[in-house]
């Protein structure tokens, strides 16, 4: 078992608890029970976010290698068949799904898929759309219109550390215009909260692939 999914079943054992006290799951063992009590500059290593409580919705590709079918929000290899690893997906079907290829006992295609997600797993509750087809609201800009404060050297040091801190929800970041973007499988709060801790509330924007459904 990967130590995401350890993480995200931890997540899910203390889910009504910390709903009651509306706090975050320590990341691991010894890692302790909030950012507050975190060392200095670790609050983003010390927890993981609590799976969305509502159907979320993401865009990336569906990839179906024999059967075992995963949602890959992160980076695809450019082979032929494409490669990656993603979120399992529970229940998927090609039946009537337009905007798919494959090669030999690969089938993919790029999606907006929307459902249900424990943590661990990807349940479909509503028909994919093709990315192609796809038009949804631009998300509102984090920064405000305003450049961040980190310089180049700050920015690439903290980006190295992210692999590591998020393991295997870190999707990919890059550094522009002052600011650390980085991308995450999803995230609640709680590691916004904890990289503001960290670095100040001006140096890191935390973005997530899974997004509520508005209504």
């Amino acid at each position: 078992m990967t130590r995401l999914r350890r993480h995200l079943l931890v997540a899910l054992g203390a889910a009504s608890v910390l709903a009651l006290a509306g706090c975050a799951t320590p990341a691991g063992p010894g890692s302790g029970g909030g950012a507050s009590d975190a060392p200095p500059g670790a609050s983003l290593g010390s927890l993981w976010p609590a799976p969305p409580e509502g159907e979320v919705i993401a865009q990336g590709t569906v990839m179906d290698v024999g059967g075992d079918v995963e949602l890959c929000l992160g980076a695809v290899a450019e082979s032929y068949p494409p490669q990656c690893s993603g979120v399992p997906i529970t229940n998927w079907t090609w039946d009537g799904i337009e905007g798919s290829e494959t090669s030999g006992e690969t089938t993919w295609g790029a999606y907006a898929v929307q459902g249900t997600y424990d943590g661990e797993e990807f349940t479909v509750t509503q028909p994919p759309i093709m990315l192609a087809l796809y038009d949804p609201m631009m998300p509102e800009d984090p920064t405000g219109g305003q450049p961040g404060a980190g310089d180049e050297e700050t920015l690439l040091a903290i980006q190295e550390d992210l692999p590591e801190a998020l393991d295997e929800a870190y999707l990919g970041s890059y550094p522009e215009d002052g600011w650390l973007w980085v991308d995450v499988v999803w995230d609640d709060g709680t590691w916004q909260d904890a990289a503001d801790a960290d670095y100040g509330d001006d140096t890191v924007i935390i973005r997530s692939a899974f997004r509520p459904v508005e209504g």
